[in-house]
């Protein structure tokens, strides 16, 4: 186990990069100013489509669904490094930060290779299929955060871990008013060893995303063309999400362990 020092260092370099995403980039409120015009050439369909992951959202933080993954396959990864059997998340508490980070960059570098393969595909029927890769997108978000979830420790069959999990997606697509109101929530909140009872302005998570998805719609309508953009938009979403993450939840395994 780490010493107090090496969590210390651990959790300022966190807090640096909490305050990195905290500080105002003009060009983010620059690059919303399209989205108004690319919502009203984008057919309706295609904002229907959109719409229903508000449900799906909603459907995940109440019982899992479809979205629960199966722990045994993190366990057997963690076993490869640490040479100890693993049976539960809770076993999971005690493995080194380190092996935590190796694990999680294996894992979410196949997260991405998937769904830059699925971005393309999706990308290269244009239109046709676009509708097809919006929810498969939020699969891979919410499994790949799952994942980042039981490495730490932290069970999302549990409702407030999946709680958990939405604000960390809803964070990765924030604005920088959004970000910092989440990162007051988390950290008020995280530090007294309980997650969040209920979920405010979680709706903001499909509006963001429509956001997000807003040059990728005016792309990948062309059809052969939309493959390129597909794979780099998809790519890159899974990258910024599993980077939140994996912060966040290093930040709580190492405030927990403080605590101990």
């Amino acid at each position: 186990m780490e010493s107090r020092e090496e969590l210390m260092s651990q959790l300022q370099l966190i807090e640096k990069w909490e305050k990195d995403q905290s500080d105002l980039w003009i060009w983010e409120r620059l690059g919303r100013l399209p989205f108004k015009i690319l919502d009203k050439i984008t057919p309706k369909f295609i904002h229907q489509k959109i719409g229903t992951l508000l449900d799906e959202i909603g459907g995940y933080i109440q019982t899992g669904g479809s979205y629960l993954i199966r722990n045994e396959s993190i366990y057997k990864e963690i076993e490869k490094e640490i040479s100890v059997p693993i049976t539960s998340v809770d076993d999971m508490k005690e493995v080194p930060l380190a092996v935590m980070e190796k694990v999680t960059g294996k894992i979410v570098g196949q997260r991405k290779k998937f769904a830059t393969l699925q971005g393309a595909t999706t990308g290269f029927g244009g239109i046709f299929t676009l509708a097809i890769d919006i929810p498969a997108i939020l699969a891979i978000s919410l499994k790949t955060l799952q994942e980042i979830a039981i490495i730490h420790g932290y069970d999302p069959n549990e409702k407030n871990e999946r709680i958990f999990i939405v604000k960390c997606l809803q964070f990765s697509s924030a604005d920088i008013v959004g970000k910092r109101a989440i990162l007051n929530g988390l950290n008020e909140q995280g530090r007294s060893g309980e997650m969040m009872s209920e979920l405010q302005g979680w709706r903001e998570v499909v509006y963001t995303y429509r956001d997000q998805f807003g040059w990728k719609k005016l792309f990948q309508m062309v059809p052969v063309a939309g493959l390129i953009f597909g794979a780099f938009t998809n790519r890159s979403m899974i990258n910024d999400l599993a980077e939140v993450g994996t912060m966040l939840y290093r930040k709580r395994r190492i405030m927990d362990r403080l605590s101990e």
